[in-house]
């Protein structure tokens, strides 16, 4: 019967030889350059420009980038627009795609017409320009013969107002919220 018996320093060759095996697989690292001017220098600073420019603690595994939006729940436009909307169901909500579409919609008082609002997304920012909004109406005779046309209205324009204004509260909630959280915030001196 042979036992295989390992000595200290085969263990010790193949312990370092993975360890070289794992360490190259990793790959050069990579720097960005940096400015000063650019980039803060006390921690201080730093936390108020992360805070300014909306940024938070991500942990990104892998060398896969995300989409052009982040989550869901971190958004202020997405959440904005699905407060501003709850009060219709929807057909499609997708966040990946950047999309809301409600189903057709009617209030009691006319059963003939009924309207469909889709809100896409153009970027994750809050401007003007992130959003697309578009209302549709369909209008029903009584044998069932329904036409859909698009609206051009200012009701497009008052849902676009409505959910930027929303997105900006919760944006600015959600900051006071992580300041408070931090013990307060206190501005430089030379910036007040």
């Amino acid at each position: 019967m042979n036992i295989i018996t390992f000595k200290p320093i085969k263990l010790l060759l193949t312990f370092f030889l993975l360890l070289i095996f794992f360490l190259s697989s990793c790959g050069p690292l990579a720097f960005k350059r940096s400015d000063v001017k650019d980039n803060p220098i006390k921690e201080s600073e730093k936390r108020k420009k992360n805070i300014d420019e909306g940024r938070g603690a991500s942990f990104k595994f892998g060398g896969r980038k995300s989409g052009k939006f982040e989550f869901a729940s971190s958004n202020e436009l997405w959440r904005a627009t699905i407060e501003i909307l709850d009060f219709a169901p929807f057909t499609n909500a997708d966040y990946g795609g950047g999309i809301v579409i409600t189903d057709w919609y009617s209030d009691n008082s006319n059963n003939k017409e009924s309207i469909k609002i889709s809100v896409q997304f153009l970027s994750n920012e809050i401007r003007a320009d992130a959003l697309s909004v578009k209302v549709y109406k369909k209008r029903c005779s009584k044998a069932q013969n329904c036409t859909i046309s698009k609206i051009e209205s200012n009701i497009n324009q008052e849902i676009k107002l409505a959910i930027l204004k929303k997105a900006a509260q919760l944006k600015k909630n959600y900051r006071k919220k992580q300041v408070e959280e931090d013990g307060g915030y206190k501005i430089p001196k030379n910036q007040q």
